[in-house]
């Protein structure tokens, strides 16, 4: 079997693993909505409309738009990884190991780095509603998902398409209370996901490879806050030879010194969209290579690729999206 056909016959089943693993593959987009373009870039439906206005017996309907568009956005980011597998621990047969090796870092590499990624994109959007709160009982989750859910039936986001990612934690916290308060606000979602808290972060980096892989919680950097009341809800800090210090007692007098920690990943409670607020995108590539076309060792080589559109978040539904954060 050559190279061509082992990438035609190993691709659709990393598609197919990828999709049953990945807490975010309800998001992705089909060609109704999505449409690979060129040179890094998608191709994305959008839909928008004008509200009614009088008929006239004289002039009949009003003369509104409704206008379906191609939007092209630009890919995020592009990932890859070199898997190999040594001539010799694969004397028997090729297809075995790579299936593990391969399913595997699907599962384990991939999917966490996808599903992370798109959790913080979608939490990055301004626009989006934001809630900076710690949750620590059952009844504070259940409090929390009531604000979610009457946010949204108020702005008129539909009930049947309401998708819910939370951790398991809090998910078990509900879980556990069993009480009819419990059960009727998790109707009010269409979808309920348990995502694992490692994915659930607010912000994150993507290393590059070159000394460590994979991704991590975003460290965040230090700015002079602007602020000019203090903030209880912020913590603030101090700057002494580099090193910055969490003030406990903040003071009004004092903000001109104080730094605020921007852009590090906090721990996301619950993320709240509806299936056509968002849209993502993943198209994955596989290559293979025999220990003989191997120019730097002698393994079976394959290389994967893939590129991501993270998330998109439509300007237009941007009520559809409630992401409750830890503070």
């Amino acid at each position: 079997m050559n190279n061509i056909q082992l990438s035609t016959i190993f691709l659709p089943l990393l598609d197919e693993l990828y999709k049953q693993e990945s807490k975010t593959s309800i998001f992705e987009g089909d060609e109704v909505t999505v449409k690979k373009g060129q040179n890094g870039e998608i191709k994305i439906a959008k839909l928008d409309m004008d509200g009614l206005g009088d008929f006239s017996r004289n002039s009949g309907y009003t003369k509104g738009s409704t206008s379906f568009v191609w939007e092209t956005v630009k890919y995020d980011k592009e990932r890859s990884q070199d898997l190999r597998i040594d001539r010799l621990d694969n004397d028997e047969a090729l297809g075995t190991p790579f299936a593990k090796l391969a399913g595997e870092f699907i599962r384990t590499k991939v999917v966490p780095e996808t599903d992370a990624a798109r959790i913080a994109k979608i939490c990055s959007t301004d626009g989006i509603t934001k809630v900076f709160e710690t949750l620590e009982s059952g009844a504070d989750v259940v409090a929390a998902l009531r604000a979610c859910t009457n946010k949204m039936d108020e702005d008129e986001v539909p009930t049947e398409s309401r998708v819910l990612l939370i951790t398991p934690t809090l998910k078990g916290a509900i879980d556990d209370l069993d009480t009819t308060k419990s059960k009727l606000v998790l109707s009010r979602f269409n979808t309920i996901i348990e995502v694992p808290q490692t994915r659930m972060i607010s912000a994150i980096a993507l290393n590059s490879g070159s000394t460590s892989y994979g991704f991590k919680r975003a460290d965040g950097s230090y700015v002079k806050t602007t602020d000019t009341e203090v903030n209880s809800k912020k913590t603030y800090y101090t700057e002494s030879s580099g090193e910055y210090t969490a003030i406990t007692s903040p003071t009004k007098s004092n903000l001109g010194t104080y730094y605020e920690l921007v852009g590090a990943g906090k721990n996301v409670n619950f993320l709240c969209a509806e299936k056509s607020a968002v849209v993502c995108a993943l198209e994955q590539y596989v290559k293979y290579f025999t220990p003989d076309q191997d120019q730097q060792g002698d393994s079976h080589v394959f290389k994967y690729r893939n590129n991501n559109l993270y998330a998109h978040c439509y300007e237009n539904k941007l009520a559809g999206i409630y992401a409750s954060i830890a503070p």
